[in-house]
Parts: C-alpha cells; sequence; structure tokens
C-alpha cells in the first residue's frame, strides 16, 4: 500500500493493488537489446508479454531501492541489477473484458514507475522472471498520479531514466509496440483487472547496472521525476 497525491489537486490517493502487472518486451529496440543478456534471439512478440510483480516491490519518492543482502551468498561472477523506466497505469475502475474502445475508462492515471531487476536470479530461475522481478522496494512508483484528461496523450510522452545524472534511457512512449488500449484489452481478458491494479507498460533500451550509492531518476514528460537512492541490505545477525 502507498499514497501518491493526484497531480492538479490537494487529494492522495492510496494504492492497494491486487496485482502488479508488467509488460516485457514493449519497446522494439529493447527486444534488441535483450539478446545482449544471454537470452536466444528474440522475434518482436505478437502479443503482450506478462509477468507479475509482488506488491511487496512498491516504495515511494526518495526511499531507497534495497538490493538485497542474500544475492551476495550465490558468489554471482558479475552481480547485476538493472533499472527499467516505465510508464505506469493505475486502474480507476474495475473490469473485465474491457475492450479498447473503452479502456481509458478504466483509467485513474499514469505516474511514474521504475521495474527494478536482478538479472543473475531472473535468468537462472527455473520458473521465470518472478523472484528476480519481485524482492522488497523493486517497485519505486510516484511521484504522483496524472489523469488521462490531464495527461494529454499518453502515447506521446518523453521517457528518461538517469543514473548519478548521467541518461542511460531515452525513448517516447509512441515507441510502444502495444499502446495503452490494447494492453488493457488483452490484459482484462486474462483476468479481472480491479481498482487500485497498476499496469507496467514496458521500459525502452538503454537499462544498465545500478549499485548501492546510485540515485536512479526516472522522469516522464508530464508527469514529474521519481528519485530513489540504491542501497545495499545489511547482513542479517545470527
Amino acid at each position: 500500500m502507498i499514497q501518491l497525491p493526484m497531480a492538479g489537486t490537494d487529494k492522495k490517493v492510496t494504492i492497494n493493488p491486487s496485482k502488479i502487472i508488467a509488460v516485457g518486451l514493449n519497446y522494439r529496440d529493447h527486444v534488441k537489446e535483450s539478446m545482449t543478456f544471454g537470452n536466444k534471439p528474440l522475434d518482436l512478440p505478437t502479443e503482450p508479454v506478462l509477468f507479475a510483480k509482488t506488491v511487496n516491490v512498491l516504495t515511494g519518492p526518495e526511499e531507497p531501492i534495497i538490493i538485497p543482502a542474500h544475492i551476495r551468498e550465490y558468489n554471482f561472477p558479475e552481480e547485476r541489477v538493472d533499472h527499467e523506466c516505465e510508464l505506469a497505469i493505475i486502474i480507476g475502475k474495475k473490469g473485465r473484458h474491457i475492450s479498447e474502445e473503452n479502456a481509458v475508462d478504466h483509467i485513474l492515471g499514469y505516474t511514474c514507475f521504475n521495474d527494478v531487476s536482478q538479472r543473475n536470479i531472473q535468468k537462472s530461475d527455473t520458473s521465470g522472471w518472478f523472484r528476480g522481478k519481485s524482492f522488497d522496494t523493486f517497485g519505486p512508483i510516484g511521484p504522483v498520479i496524472v489523469s488521462h484528461t490531464d495527461i494529454g496523450n499518453p502515447q506521446a510522452l518523453n521517457i528518461i531514466c538517469r543514473v548519478n545524472g548521467a541518461v542511460k534511457q531515452s525513448a517516447n512512449t509512441r515507441e510502444m509496440i502495444f499502446t495503452i488500449p490494447a494492453l488493457i484489452a488483452f490484459i482484462s481478458k486474462q483476468f479481472t483487472l480491479e481498482e487500485g491494479d497498476i499496469i507496467a507498460t514496458g521500459t525502452p533500451a538503454g537499462v544498465s547496472p545500478i549499485l548501492p550509492g546510485d540515485i536512479v531518476e526516472v522522469e516522464i514528460e508530464r508527469i514529474g521525476v521519481l528519485r530513489n537512492p540504491v542501497t545495499a541490505e545489511a547482513v542479517p545477525k545470527s
């Protein structure tokens, strides 16, 4: 559960999603980039690639992204945690089998999201991406929610990620393979979207490692900057 201001109002919205649905490989340049992570060659997806992040990932602006202590126990040759800047949709009205034409009626608003990913676990787990995407604090969100009415065209927003002030990702939401209405329509065929659910719409190319001491910023036009420091979890005392 997290509270975020509704832009242009004095209202704070409590977000308590039943689920966080993330979309993989939704920018063409990121599909190409993903081949460099040791994966087999990838074709452009013919339907949205969905995966879940658990709600414990949620953390707010200025809160730390905490790299879990137990990751060090694996002694990975190159331990890697990456940022992934994304436009997030907050669902405002429950729906199932929502049409693309009616999709916007189910949107409360939009905000910034960072789909933080532990790559070693993501690549090695037999079950897939679940664990590497769902460690505590691996889903910073904010700083505000902007309504669909106020956002303008959500498929024409510049999206940037900076690490310590250096631009790592820079794209525009028009580059998505599957548009926002198409995502809502597809996802709502699979399962009911509940009020407060979050859809993270995918990341562009440029993902890169983050380390303790780094400052990560996700900036989306008309929304603002989501800023989070990176820290390492202290090794628990026995």
